[in-house]
């Protein structure tokens, strides 16, 4: 099995590179001339996506990805965070803000952040913008940094398949949108091809424009414990700070959950849980930030739709659970899916 890479998360970085944005999500500030003759770049710059730094998941891969950056490349970072309810107007602003200080490469971290993006791009085509989870942008300067979910969520039903005692287990999605069917489907069909007895239930927790499912806790948590009080005993959620709440549901319960994109077992937040979470599906924000930056500085700048497989280790099923390790049976049911989705011979579906 792919092992995930995990770098060390530096305590607070020190930088005299300070932004005039809010402190706690605010918009930013649009005052100042264009910072740039100077041809050097300030840094890389990340804007989160909702629910912000200390998710446990999405956006603190990022996080780690730009942490990364200043350490080895011995470049400057700002983060930034969202507010609630904000309009793309308030993204933009934010983006125009980093932008105009002069930072480069400016990321925003997730599909939320496209139509920003595709505006504050074309106003600065010297420098060069992310945006992760969307391949809609395209523009000379803009790197679309993507993922297939739909694959690590296969094994991750291959192995809920195979720990479930029950014969049910849950999906828990934060907000129904493409992304997140995704996850949903890759998990159901990993589930019904190891399994087809087993019986997956599926539950989002809010529907768009309402994106309170992927910051509010206390939401998973409902939904996990409907499902465990409905059989489930194995629950993967795709939920972002919401999925913590899952997280608890099925620690309290003594049920297996299994957690997404950085690697929950490991995650500080969420240690007195993590005998807990069987593994985690993992996709690398954290590198894909990192080598942006990097192809920065070294004068290339990644372009385009960047996209990372299973294969290319760019999404992973954790193993940091010496429980989950121990599985025998499971991990070779595991190791067969992964082989498989590699070579070709599983096609992993991108809906449910």
């Amino acid at each position: 099995m792919h092992r995930v890479s995990r770098f060390a998360v530096a305590g607070a970085a020190a930088t005299a590179l300070a932004v005039s944005l809010a402190a706690c999500g605010g918009k930013s500030t649009d005052s100042g001339s264009s910072s740039s003759d100077d041809s050097k770049s300030k840094g890389v710059a990340i804007a989160y996506d909702i629910g912000g730094k200390g998710d446990q998941s999405f956006n603190d891969a990022a996080y780690a990805g730009m942490e990364r950056a200043m350490k080895e490349l011995k470049i400057g970072g700002e983060d930034v965070e969202p507010s609630d309810g904000e309009s793309d107007a308030d993204k933009i602003q934010r983006l125009t803000s980093l932008a105009k200080q002069g930072y480069n490469p400016v990321i925003g971290v997730g599909f939320a952040y496209a139509p920003a993006v595709k505006e504050v791009a074309a106003k600065y085509p010297d420098t060069t913008f992310g945006i992760v989870d969307d391949e809609t942008v395209q523009a000379k300067n803009v790197a679309d940094l993507v993922f297939s979910e739909e694959q690590g969520s296969y094994l991750a039903g291959v192995a809920a398949a195979k720990a479930t005692k029950s014969k049910t287990v849950g999906f828990v999605g934060g907000v129904e949108t493409p992304l997140i069917k995704k996850f949903q489907a890759g998990y159901e069909q990993g589930v019904k091809d190891t399994d087809p007895s087993v019986k997956v239930r599926s539950q989002y927790l809010t529907q768009p424009p309402n994106f309170d499912g992927f910051s509010k806790p206390d939401l998973g948590k409902e939904a996990a414990k409907g499902m465990i009080d409905g059989g489930a005993d194995v629950v993967y959620h795709a939920a972002g700070l919401a999925g913590q709440g899952s997280i608890e549901a099925a620690a309290e319960a003594k049920k297996w959950a299994i957690g997404v994109d950085s690697d929950q077992y490991s995650q500080k937040a969420l240690a007195k849980y993590k005998d807990y979470i069987l593994t985690s599906v993992t996709k690398g924000v954290s590198d894909a930030v990192f080598n942006l930056a990097k192809s920065v500085q070294d004068g290339k700048p990644e372009t385009g739709v960047i996209r990372a497989d299973l294969k290319s280790g760019g999404v992973a099923l954790a193993d940091s659970n010496p429980d989950f390790m121990k599985m025998t049976e499971v991990q070779e049911a595991v190791n067969k899916a992964e082989e498989g989705i590699k070579d070709g011979s599983i096609k992993v579906k991108t809906t449910p």
